[in-house]
């Protein structure tokens, strides 16, 4: 096959990938230990059986994972001691997924960012968050990245796809860029299947299952996310005219437990709803009123609520203005 695409019929314009060979670079941005296996571990083969190389830039440690740590250890508590030991048990589970999909050991980057914290190093070190994607990209030169969607709903997925966007918006001659969705529903339309052979879906099974701490709460999830199709949509590598209308109309009621951030290259910004620069057209939609300096370029926006949940997911997520 000269690709490894199949575009779903409902596309209106299908989406195609470059023929891969000796010369592709696939760097994957996995937020979690098992997000490479879920989302790109056909793709990754593909890349791989074609001779080319494969990059995995692993953000957190997947550390912060207490409910299948308290099942597995027989424990309640779980202090830093417990949690350090468990991104360790995590990090060779990791090992041995990658040498069922054909990746060595040195293909993996570990940046060691805090497991469901991924926004905040976001909003707190943005620049430097930012320099350190642009150097293991430099330093890599990938021809394809696939990262998470901006529409996925864990926190960490979406914090990564923004810190990616600002990265790549730093280089030049941008690679094909793909996003792969774990947790949500997509908003678009547009985007290419990824088969692989009946033995790379065997590697691919047999890697999600190396995975064994993530299996033993989620096997059933996991199993039926690792069993579809490997779906991406494409990210424009062309910067869109700048746009300040916000997709968001919270009730009265909920703004004033609300917080609105703005991530840019340059700088990040948090406001309350009420004390965020904001203007209301006519037909109600909420705009961003920032300085004439910041209308320019690639910029992002997330509502929160403060309001106490067990629901580790994002509501509204991040949105590219």
């Amino acid at each position: 096959m000269a690709t490894a695409v199949n575009a779903l019929p409902s596309s209106p314009t299908p989406l195609e990938l470059p023929e891969f060979s000796a010369q592709t670079r696939l760097l994957v941005i996995a937020p979690h230990p098992d997000d490479e296996t879920i989302a790109t571990g056909l793709l990754i083969q593909r890349v791989r059986a074609a001779g080319g190389e494969v990059k995995i830039l692993l953000l957190t440690a997947g550390d912060n994972n207490p409910w299948p740590q308290r099942w597995l250890e027989r424990r309640v508590r779980i202090g830093a001691a417990e949690r350090a030991r468990w991104g360790q048990r995590r990090h060779a589970e990791l090992e041995q997924a990658l040498r069922r999909l054909d990746v060595p050991s040195q293909s993996l980057q570990k940046l060691g960012w805090p497991d469901m914290g991924v926004t905040d190093v976001l909003l707190q070190t943005g620049r430097q968050a930012i320099a350190t994607l642009s150097a293991a990209i430099g330093t890599f030169r990938p021809s394809i990245i696939a990262m998470p969607s901006i529409d996925d709903r864990h926190p960490d997925h979406g914090a990564a796809h923004v810190l990616m966007r600002l990265a790549l918006a730093e280089q030049n001659g941008a690679p094909m860029q793909l996003a792969y969705l774990i947790h949500g529903h997509a908003t678009h339309d547009r985007f290419v299947e990824v088969a692989g052979t009946a033995a790379q879906s065997i590697n691919k099974r047999e890697a999600l299952t190396a995975h064994h701490s993530q299996m033993a709460l989620s096997g059933r999830r996991m199993h039926r996310l690792a069993g579809r199709s490997e779906r991406y949509s494409e990210v424009p590598s062309t910067r869109q005219a700048s746009a300040t209308a916000l997709p968001w109309q919270p009730p009265t009621w909920l703004q004033p437990r609300l917080r609105l951030s703005v991530a840019d290259r340059s700088e990040t910004q948090v406001w309350r709803w009420s004390q965020a620069p904001l203007q209301r057209d006519s037909d109600g939609t909420y705009h961003l009123a920032l300085s004439a300096k910041n209308h320019e370029g690639l910029r992002f926006a997330k509502l929160t609520c403060d309001l106490p949940s067990l629901w580790i997911f994002d509501y509204w997520g991040w949105c590219e203005l």
